[in-house]
């Protein structure tokens, strides 16, 4: 492997002077830097991460952490998490992945080992682990949950409002009994998502029937088995808002297999836009939630605020409401 005394011995100069050539020094001379780069390209040189990690005190990793990538997390919402952040981490980086729950404690948690780390926070319970980063004085950022700790970076989207678009495009079309499959119930984006379920039922003065209100826990089976419940009902709703997608097709299934017909027996709309929304049977109306822009955003901030050059700020990213078949206008 091609050293910088390697260099240093063809280029006649010392290896400090091709160390600071090759970091781009001011106080190395142009024509000198130049030869330098122009060796080490020869030489096909490639700098040791490691040992340029023992001297900068750098680690060169950064971290990904989920609340969990067991409970709730669906594979769609991971899958887009680590694309969006993989799509802005440059190859000066590795990328390490975990979920919080599979940790006893956080002492492995150091500077020494991250330079930054990125947390898709989905829950409350991922508060200790947030202390924890800051307290090591970690550089952080919170993407997905709108958090009270005014020192670090978060970025989320309006869950709230998005859920409420969607209700009111439903009753728009002529449907007042209108029931919720909820998400996870400790994650704070099921609670958003039926705020604004419940606002746009307020809005609309429109009562809320305590039971299509229904548990569910962000897979297919949860939205399935909540459908299930729903047409159970003496009085089953004419139109299901489901947390997220995933249930959405779990709860369509269902009503396939009862002998129902979406949208023309009963309409479903769901939440995230994930890839198979479009190919379901019918299409799925839902809303679109950036995940994949949230996590490319947030990694880019991420190799700012590691070089020292970013403050604190909140940012929310918009939905958007995609209408495709899942819904019937009805009288």
């Amino acid at each position: 492997m091609v050293t910088i005394k390697d260099i240093a011995r063809i280029a006649n100069v010392s290896h400090t002077t091709v160390s600071r050539a090759l970091n781009n020094s001011p106080m190395i001379k142009e024509p000198t830097k130049r030869k330098i780069l122009e060796i080490a390209a020869q030489l096909n040189y490639s700098p040791n991460v490691n040992a340029k990690s023992l001297v900068m005190q750098k680690s060169h990793t950064i971290g990904l952490f989920l609340t969990s990538f067991i409970t709730g997390t669906s594979a769609s919402f991971l899958a887009d998490t680590i694309k969006g952040v993989n799509g802005a981490i440059s190859q000066d980086y590795n990328l390490f992945i975990r979920g919080i729950d599979d940790y006893q404690d956080f002492t492995s948690i150091n500077r020494q080992r991250f330079d930054g780390i990125i947390l898709m926070s989905q829950s409350v319970r991922d508060n200790p682990f947030i202390y924890h980063v800051l307290q090591k004085e970690i550089p952080l950022i919170v993407l997905n949950r709108d958090i009270e700790e005014e020192s670090v970076y978060n970025i989320c989207s309006n869950d709230a409002e998005g859920s409420k678009q969607a209700v009111e495009y439903l009753i728009e079309n002529g449907h007042r009994d209108i029931a919720i499959i909820e998400g996870t119930s400790s994650f704070k984006s099921s609670q958003m998502r039926k705020d604004g379920y419940l606002q746009a039922l307020i809005d609309h003065g429109i009562s809320l029937k305590s039971s299509y209100a229904v548990k569910g826990n962000y897979d297919m089976e949860s939205g399935f088995l909540a459908m299930e419940q729903l047409l159970s009902l003496k009085d089953p709703p004419t139109a299901v808002f489901c947390s997220n997608d995933d249930m959405a097709i779990g709860a369509m299934n269902c009503a396939f297999e009862k002998g129902l017909k979406v949208p023309d027996d009963l309409s479903v709309i769901g939440f995230d836009d994930i890839g198979y929304s479009q190919y379901t049977t019918p299409p799925l109306s839902t809303v679109k939630r950036p995940v994949e822009q949230i996590s490319l955003l947030g990694a880019k901030k991420m190799l700012t605020l590691v070089q020292g050059g970013l403050e604190a700020e909140k940012i929310f990213v918009n939905t958007e409401l995609i209408i495709r078949s899942s819904v019937k206008r009805i009288s």
